[in-house]
């Protein structure tokens, strides 16, 4: 039962159609930094329904009862991913601080929940190596750190290494064919005719890597970093460089047929002698790139 002060500071809300009843006191103590503490501070003046005395904000009521709950007690609500991202842009605008971070550590417990588990150690990798002819395909070696290790010649063919650091590796001649490879950082990490046929390497860092006539034939390097990255004579043949960044890679010589070049970064980049025939170029950016003795016949620019 309300009590006489709760009814002096009921508020009426009017979220985009959808009407709310609170209390001044739940709009500000759980988020004082809010803009809804703010709003119903007593500092501002509001512009209400003069028949009911609604308060209007324009903005999606669909998700404001899961705020109200958040700054009633705390809790957040159980969503679907995409859900939880329709509330954080709510939450956003409403400058509720604590009820994202709350969102982002569930999301994040949930990812973590998801991922799986490395099925080997750093230290089974460096026993396994040490024999010849090593192999890890199909092995989920997930988020692991081989960094600076020699796995030059490993086949690790069809398996899992999302978010495996190999970051100054040797890995001249090792086989990634249809490997899940995504967010892995292989930054000045030696791969020499390494075979990346149908890898899938999204997002993936090869800044200043050394991919001299690798084999990247088919493979997803949408959004990977290959910052000066030595890619002379590489194979990329129908290869989705969507978003990618090769400012001031070499890739001399390198056959780029029916590669994806949109919005990819090309800017300073060696593209002499480089096969780069019927290849759509609008949307590339070229900028002070070196196209001497290029093939581009019949390239889109």
């Amino acid at each position: 039962m309300m009590k006489d002060s709760d009814l002096s500071s009921l508020i009426r809300l009017n979220i985009g159609g959808k009407k709310f009843c609170t209390t001044s006191d739940t709009l500000t103590r759980r988020e004082p930094d809010s803009m809804l503490a703010a709003m119903f501070s007593g500092r501002h003046t509001l512009c209400q329904d003069s028949e009911k005395g609604y308060v209007f904000v324009d903005r999606d009521g669909k998700h404001f009862r899961h705020i109200l709950n958040w700054l009633r007690d705390g809790v957040v609500p159980s969503l679907t991913d995409s859900e939880y991202s329709e509330l954080i842009r709510e939450a956003e605008y409403y400058q509720l601080l604590g009820l994202i971070e709350g969102i982002n550590s569930v999301l994040n417990k949930r990812k973590e929940d998801e991922e799986p588990y490395a099925e080997l150690t750093r230290t089974d990798i460096i026993k396994c190596i040490q024999s010849e002819r090593v192999k890890f395909r199909g092995i989920n070696l997930s988020g692991l750190d081989l960094s600076k290790l020699d796995l030059s010649y490993v086949d690790f063919s069809f398996a899992c290494l999302k978010n495996v650091f190999f970051s100054r590796a040797n890995l001249q001649c090792a086989k990634f064919r249809d490997v899940d490879a995504e967010g892995s950082i292989f930054h000045n990490a030696t791969l020499r005719e390494c075979e990346f046929t149908g890898a899938h390497l999204r997002g993936a860092l090869l800044a200043g890597a050394s991919l001299q006539s690798a084999n990247l034939q088919d493979a997803c390097l949408i959004g990977c970093s290959f910052c000066g990255a030595d890619l002379r004579s590489a194979h990329l043949q129908s290869a989705d460089l969507t978003d990618a960044n090769l400012e001031g890679a070499n890739l001399e010589g390198a056959n780029l047929k029916g590669a994806k070049l949109t919005n990819a970064n090309l800017k300073g980049a060696n593209l002499q002698r480089a096969y780069l025939r019927h290849v759509n170029l609008r949307e590339t950016h070229l900028e002070g790139a070196k196209l001497d003795g290029a093939n581009l016949l019949g390239a889109i620019r």
